[in-house]
């Protein structure tokens, strides 16, 4: 099978991807490359790319950008940063040989096993969201009505499973939460989950920043619980990578996980 199908199948088979627009590509390496082997990881990193090379991996497939742009990462890369990682990095994938495709759009949105629908099922929360917003990516559950700081540790219970033991917690302790709203990358406003009607917003670090969206929503009292972006996207990528051995019997398909990018120091 080459490169290039493989991208067809997502494609083709995400209804909801504009195809125009797509970031869901192959982002360097051959397309007509025959595959026969298969990484799943959420990022590309130097680490998880060089791991790949040793293995004789034929193709890696990530969920987020190689080279640090959503967007046309080759042409808008910064090759100055850090030494010139970026161009380091660039080199090394040309010489492996290995093709890189980014399955982005396609598992965002892919209903019931897509990255926010997996976040919710390895919560505990389920697969029947009570409300979906209108994007999407935004999903609500009911639950049993519960004190923040409980739900707060339920949660951290879950999360200590892919490596981040604790959560960030603003709200009331003792406020009872019971609709519960998730949300994943960049598409976790608070303030948008409050409007779909949930009470309590669990969100990721790249997607609120503190005085924009953390402090509005501590000071009407809207609890938030947050999380590490690759945390909240771990178990989407364990779906994908179900998805691919399914989906490409023909392929020797690896998983490598990510989870959480920080460990955790205290005194």
């Amino acid at each position: 099978m080459k490169a290039k199908d493989i991208l067809y199948h997502f494609l083709n088979a995400g209804t909801w991807v504009n195809k125009e627009t797509t970031v869901d590509k192959i982002i360097i390496g051959d397309p007509e490359k025959e595959i026969k082997t298969v990484l799943v990881t959420w990022m590309s990193t130097f680490e998880s790319i060089k791991e790949a090379a040793r293995d004789g991996i034929s193709m890696i497939i990530t969920h987020e950008p190689t080279f640090w742009q959503h967007e046309n990462e080759i042409e808008t890369m910064n090759t100055e940063i850090f030494d010139g990682i970026a161009v380091k990095k660039k080199d090394f994938i040309e010489k492996s040989g290995i093709v890189i495709l980014r399955c982005h759009d396609f598992w965002d949105g892919k209903p019931e096993n897509g990255i926010p629908w997996a976040w919710a099922e390895f919560l505990g929360l389920g697969n029947k969201p009570t409300a979906i917003s209108s994007d999407g990516y935004i999903l609500m559950f009911d639950t049993k009505p519960v004190a923040l700081e409980d739900f707060a540790k339920q949660i951290a219970e879950k999360t200590a499973n892919i490596g981040e033991p604790y959560v960030q917690v603003c709200g009331s302790p003792n406020k009872l939460v019971s609709k519960v709203s998730v949300g994943t990358g960049c598409i976790c406003d608070p303030a948008e989950m409050q409007k779909i009607g949930c009470d309590v917003a669990i969100v990721c670090d790249d997607g609120t920043s503190y005085w924009h969206d953390i402090q509005p929503a501590k000071d009407s009292d809207f609890p938030v619980i947050r999380v590490n972006h690759g945390t909240s996207e771990e178990p989407g990528m364990l779906s994908l990578f179900e998805y691919v051995k399914e989906n490409f019997p023909g392929l020797e398909v690896s998983f490598k996980p990510h989870g959480s990018a920080f460990r955790l120091v205290g005194k």
